[in-house]
């Protein structure tokens, strides 16, 4: 029969702990979650700039204006709805027949960051969110997926150029992919 530890041993692990949840809130919690990096390590790990766009979009999110709804055709430039100069709110729609793909893009400045969500109704998609610019010579892809629903989220852009999302119907039957956008975004367009 193994034997308890004292109650100094356990003092002892309790502290020691203890002082490790405080090292990973300041350096990792902090600056992943908030933007508030008091050591300087979460700017080195990148966890810093990614707490500034979450509480960036979880601002501009509290502010955006109401919008119709997802699956709805994409808005005219004049009916845009804008909280300030560089922050736009567009729906778009696109209707993919069996065996189609297209793309949807935005222009962005590097650092830009759009809130979106999209959802699929008819079936799934395959999808690639993506940036393409001068600075790169491919395509970048930021996040993929097979047989996708839906999905949201903030794109970031990494650098200046056009980013945005490819989606393509392998199924039997038609389907719409309704897409919301929020954000620093210049232009969107549909790409086929």
């Amino acid at each position: 029969m193994s034997e308890l530890p004292s109650a100094s041993r356990l003092l002892r692990s309790t502290v020691i702990a203890l002082l490790v949840a405080v090292a990973l809130l300041v350096t990792v919690v902090m600056p992943a979650e908030y933007g508030i990096d008091p050591t300087g390590i979460g700017r080195v790990l990148g966890l810093k700039s990614m707490g500034e766009i979450k509480m960036a979009a979880q601002a501009s999110a509290s502010t955006v204006p109401p919008t119709s709804p997802a699956g709805a055709s994409a808005a005219p430039a004049s009916s845009v709805a804008a909280a300030t100069q560089d922050r736009r709110t567009d729906q778009t729609s696109v209707k993919l027949m069996p065996g189609e793909g297209v793309e949807v893009k935005m222009q962005m400045e590097k650092g830009a960051t759009v809130k979106y969500r999209w959802v699929a109704s008819g079936g799934a998609v395959t999808f690639d969110a993506h940036g393409e610019g001068s600075e790169v010579k491919f395509s970048v892809s930021y996040k993929k997926g097979q047989e996708a629903l839906k999905d949201e989220g903030i794109l970031e852009a990494a650098f200046k150029g056009q980013h945005g999302w490819y989606w393509k119907n392998r199924g039997k039957e038609p389907v719409t992919v309704g897409l919301t956008t929020v954000g620093q975004y210049t232009s969107i367009r549909r790409v086929e």
